[in-house]
């Protein structure tokens, strides 16, 4: 583990971050929109932001003898390794689910979202997002918060909102397969998933980069 990335975890995360990470259980939750486990482990880091501006961490990260861009990457260091870890728990979930449970009446009469490889590459999608929107929004200045987090909650809903309808539109039901029924499809959109969250991430992060060196603490 890195300086930086201890730095985040001891110094500057809250708590509530890491017990939010809990909520990948909800993945468990039959007829219940299970994407919205996502959405709480990103409010965990949101308050983390918070209290860091609060407490005017970044200025004390920008006073170290370390280069600006590394501040950015201590955050998103630390940003993605809460989101892997929310992830990890969400992944064996859904295992559990598609073997276990597999035949459980209680899922199969569920109308929502199953907890499959596709429900996986929507997590990393709207993980990416996050990172994009609201990590990418917050080092504009550094300080604003509300108005890049609004705009990931409203993107946020609104792609569970969609991915929760697709598997209702003629042709897509096997999106939301039992088991291991459409394995094939059901991969291929977890990869999807795979590379949508690296590309947004790596994009938010070097947008982040030249933002955050721009500005005049």
């Amino acid at each position: 583990m890195n300086s930086l990335l201890k730095k985040e975890m001891c110094l500057s995360a809250m708590l509530l971050t890491y017990l939010f990470i809990g909520f990948a259980i909800m993945t468990l939750l039959p007829g219940y929109p299970i994407l919205c486990g996502v959405f709480f482990i990103t409010l965990g880091i949101y308050h983390s932001f918070q209290s860091a501006r609060e407490s005017n961490d970044i200025v004390f990260s920008a006073l170290l003898p370390i280069a600006k861009r590394d501040v950015v990457k201590g955050k998103y260091q630390f940003c993605v390794l809460i989101e892997l870890c929310g992830f990890f728990m969400m992944a064996v979930l859904t295992l559990v689910r598609m073997t276990v449970f597999s035949e459980s009446a209680i899922y199969h009469q569920n109308a929502l979202m199953n907890a499959n490889p596709f429900f996986l590459g929507m997590v990393l999608l709207i993980f990416g997002m996050f990172n994009q929107i609201f990590i990418g929004g917050f080092f504009r200045t550094a300080y604003n918060l509300g108005k890049p987090f609004v705009t990931y909650i409203i993107t946020c809903f609104l792609t569970i909102g969609i991915a929760e309808a697709l598997h209702h539109v003629p042709g897509l039901e096997p999106l939301n397969a039992f088991g291991t029924d459409h394995i094939a499809l059901q991969l291929s959109a977890l990869i999807a998933g795979i590379f949508l969250y690296i590309l947004l991430t790596i994009m938010s992060y070097n947008r982040s980069c030249k933002s955050f060196n721009n500005i005049d603490l």
